[in-house]
C-alpha cells in the first residue's frame, strides 16, 4: 500500500535517506524562485498564467490547488531537474500570479481549469506526468478523462477523495460542510491559513499570508461550491494504462481509510508520509522518490 511496510496499513514505516533529509529541511523565504528556476507566462483560455519551471528532459507538470500557488513546489522542482526532468508549475486561474484570469462573465467552473490545464499540456507537444495537489487533483482528473493522451502518468496529491460533495468525508467537520456556502467557505479556508491552524514555519505563513493580496477571493468561493460538486470519473480512473498515484500525509484532512478506498478504486499505487495535507511542503524528498519510480513504470 504504501513506500516501504506499511504500519497497521496507515502511515510509513519506510525510514529512508528521502525521509532522513526531509525531516532535516529548514524554514526558507518562499517568496524567492529556487536557484536555476525560470519565471514565465502561458496564455491559456482563462488568460495568462504564471508559470515557474526547471530543467530538461520528459516534462513534469505539478497544478497546485485552491490558496496555492506554483511556489509550493519549489522543493520539488531542483530535485525533479536534477533527476533529469523539465519541471513545471502554474497558477491557477484567480490565483496568486494568475488573479487577472478568469471567467469572461459568471463563475469558475470545472470546465475552465480543466481547459486550462489541458492548453498548459498541449504546449508541451506531447504527453507529461501530471500532478494535481488538492483540488488540482479534481481538475487533473477531469483533463485526463477528456484528453488521456496527453497524459504520461497522474499523481492525486492530497486530493478529495470522494467525488460529489468532496468535503463530507472531512474529519471531525464533514457532516456540517454541506450547510456552508462558497463564500462562508473560502472565508473559513482563508482565516483558517491566515491564523497558521496547521502551524507552518514563519518563513511559509509569511509568504501565504502575502499572496492573498492578489488572489481572487471569488476563485476560492466559487472552487468550494466546486468542491462539493466533483464528478465521478473512478471508472475512467481505472480502465486507464497509465501509472497512477495517490500520495497524502497521515494527517491528511480526510482519514486514510478513504484515500485507500479511492486509490483502490482507480488502480492506483497509494504512498503515505508522516505528514500533513502538504507532503510537497514537509516530505517533497519522499513524494519525489516515489514519483520518479512511478515514471520509470510510464
Amino acid at each position: 500500500m504504501t513506500a516501504g511496510t506499511p504500519q497497521d496499513d496507515h502511515g510509513s514505516a519506510l525510514y529512508d535517506e528521502a525521509a532522513r533529509l526531509d525531516d532535516a529541511l529548514e524554514d526558507l523565504d518562499w517568496s524567492v524562485p529556487p536557484e536555476g528556476a525560470v519565471r514565465g507566462w502561458v496564455d491559456a483560455p482563462s488568460g495568462r498564467l504564471a508559470t515557474l519551471s526547471m530543467g530538461e528532459g520528459p516534462r513534469v507538470v505539478l497544478v497546485p490547488g485552491v490558496t496555492g500557488s506554483k511556489e509550493d513546489f519549489s522543493l520539488m522542482l531542483p530535485l525533479l531537474a536534477a533527476a533529469g526532468y523539465s519541471a513545471e508549475s502554474y497558477d491557477m486561474a484567480g490565483q496568486y500570479e494568475s488573479a487577472a484570469a478568469g471567467p469572461a462573465r459568471g463563475h469558475y467552473d470545472h470546465r475552465l481549469f480543466v481547459d486550462d490545464l489541458l492548453s498548459v499540456l498541449d504546449h508541451g507537444g506531447g504527453p507529461a506526468h501530471v500532478l494535481g495537489y488538492s483540488f488540482a487533483g479534481t481538475v487533473a482528473q477531469l483533463a485526463f478523462a477528456r484528453r488521456p493522451e496527453l497524459f504520461a502518468s497522474l499523481t492525486l496529491l492530497s486530493t478529495p477523495p470522494e467525488p460529489g460533495q468532496g468535503f463530507r468525508g472531512l474529519k471531525r467537520l464533514g457532516r456540517l460542510t454541506g450547510l456552508a456556502t462558497g463564500r462562508i467557505g473560502a472565508a473559513l479556508m482563508i482565516w483558517g491559513v491566515r491564523q497558521n491552524v496547521t502551524r507552518v514555519p514563519p518563513g511559509r505563513l509569511a509568504f501565504v499570508r502575502e499572496r492573498f493580496a492578489l488572489t481572487r477571493r471569488s476563485s476560492v468561493a466559487d472552487i468550494i461550491v466546486l468542491m462539493k460538486h466533483a464528478p465521478d470519473v473512478r471508472a475512467v480512473l481505472m480502465a486507464a494504462d497509465i501509472p497512477k498515484l495517490v500520495a497524502v500525509g497521515e494527517h491528511d484532512l480526510w482519514p486514510l481509510a478513504l484515500h485507500a478506498a479511492n486509490a483502490e478504486a482507480i488502480g492506483a499505487r497509494l504512498a503515505v508520509y508522516r505528514t500533513g495535507h502538504s507532503p510537497c511542503e514537509t516530505a517533497p524528498h519522499q513524494l519525489v522518490r516515489d514519483l520518479l519510480e512511478l515514471y520509470a513504470r510510464a
